[in-house]
C-alpha cells in the first residue's frame, strides 16, 4: 500500500484548530472533548465506523449542524476567528467563500427545481460578485478542468439528469470556486463504483496541491484516506482515540480499535484477519466517558480501562493514542 506524504504539522501556524468540542444531540452525547489542528496545505483524515461522530466534528467547522445538534462546549478556530462566536451573518460570508464544504450525498445537496448551473454559481455570484454570465463561463472552466466534456451544456441540465459521479464533481467545483483556505470533505467518494471513486479522489488531490488548500476529510474509508491524508485521526464513539502522521498510523497502528479498523481493509499481500474482525456496537454515550468505551469489543482489555478514560497522550512525535496499555 502506498500512502499519502508524512505530516507537514511542523511548517506552519495552525488554519484550524478544534479544542474541546463536545456536542450533543438530545440526551446523547455525539462529539466529547475533541482536540485537532490543521495546518494550510495538509489533509487531516477523520476516521471511524458510521455514528462515531466524525461528521459531526466536521459540520460543526461550518456550522451547518441540524437543529437536534447543540455544541456545549469548546472552540473552533479558523485563522485566530472562534467560528463558534462569531455571528450568523459573519459566519454566511466565511462559508462558501474561505471555508467550504462537499456534502456527502450530492443528490439531496442540489435542489432538484432547479438547474445545476444556477446552484453551481451561487458561491460565485454572492462573494466575488460576478454577473450570472461571468459565473457560468468561469464555472464552466472549472468543471472542464475536472474532465467533464462539454460543462457549459452540463449546467443546463437538472440535478437529476446527471450520474452520481457528475453530481460530485459540481459540488467538489462549487466548494473550490472561490479558492478557499479550508474544506470539510464530507465522505465525498460515498456510493461511488471504485473507478469513479478513484477519479473524484484524483480531482481532490489535483485540485487541493494546485491552490494549497487544506481539507478535512471524513470518510469511514481508511483504503482512500490512506492515499489522500497526511495526518489520520480516529474517532470512536465521538472520542477521539488516535491521532498520528499516516506512514506512522498504517505502519504502527497503537490502540486496539485503529488495530481491527486496519485488519479489515483489503489488501493484495495478505489475506483477511480473522483475529481483527470487530464484534458487538459502537455505545450510546449520554455523559461524558467514565471508562474507555471501546472496552467491552477490546481484545486487549484490562482492569484499567474499567475505571477510568485514558487520556490522549503522546507516544511518538506527532503521535497520540487514548490507550492505557500506554500507560498515563
Amino acid at each position: 500500500m502506498t500512502y499519502a506524504c508524512e505530516s507537514i504539522a511542523d511548517m506552519a501556524e495552525p488554519l484550524l484548530e478544534i479544542r474541546g468540542l463536545t456536542v450533543r444531540y438530545g440526551s446523547r452525547l455525539a462529539v466529547w472533548n475533541v482536540d485537532l489542528a490543521l495546518r494550510p496545505g495538509e489533509v487531516l483524515g477523520l476516521c471511524g465506523e458510521s455514528g462515531a461522530g466524525k461528521s459531526t466534528v466536521g459540520r460543526a467547522v461550518v456550522r451547518l449542524l441540524p437543529d437536534s445538534a447543540r455544541v456545549v462546549a469548546g472552540a473552533v478556530r479558523f485563522k485566530g476567528r472562534d467560528l463558534l462566536a462569531v455571528t450568523e451573518a459573519e459566519m454566511r460570508a466565511l462559508r462558501g467563500a474561505d471555508l467550504a464544504l462537499i456534502p456527502q450525498d450530492p443528490l439531496s445537496a442540489l435542489n432538484p427545481a432547479f438547474r445545476v448551473g444556477l446552484q453551481a454559481t451561487d458561491a460565485l455570484r454572492l462573494h466575488r460578485g460576478l454577473s450570472r454570465r461571468d459565473a457560468e463561463v468561469q464555472m464552466a472552466r472549472l468543471l472542464g478542468r475536472m474532465g467533464i466534456p462539454g460543462p457549459a451544456e452540463l449546467l443546463l441540465r437538472y440535478p437529476h439528469e446527471l450520474s452520481g459521479g457528475m453530481r460530485q464533481r459540481v459540488l467538489i467545483a462549487m466548494a473550490f470556486s472561490c479558492e478557499p483556505s479550508l474544506v470539510i470533505a464530507d465522505e465525498p467518494t460515498t456510493a461511488l463504483d471504485v473507478t469513479t471513486q478513484a477519479q473524484i479522489l484524483r480531482i481532490l488531490e489535483g485540485l487541493r496541491a494546485e491552490r494549497g488548500v487544506a481539507s478535512l476529510f471524513v470518510t469511514h474509508d481508511l483504503g482512500v484516506v490512506a492515499h489522500v491524508a497526511h495526518t489520520v485521526a480516529i474517532v470512536y464513539a465521538g472520542c477521539l482515540v488516535e491521532v498520528a502522521p499516516t506512514v506512522a498510523l498504517f505502519g504502527s497502528p497503537a490502540h486496539p480499535y485503529t488495530q481491527a479498523l486496519l485488519a479489515q481493509v483489503p489488501r493484495a499481500d495478505r489475506r483477511a484477519e480473522a483475529e481483527g474482525s470487530l464484534e458487538g456496537w459502537m455505545p450510546v454515550l449520554h455523559e461524558a466517558p467514565r471508562a474507555c468505551p471501546f472496552r467491552e469489543r477490546c481484545p486487549k482489555r484490562a482492569a484499567a480501562c474499567d475505571e477510568a478514560m485514558p487520556d490522549l497522550r503522546e507516544i511518538a512525535p506527532g503521535h497520540r493514542v487514548a490507550c492505557h496499555l500506554y500507560g498515563q
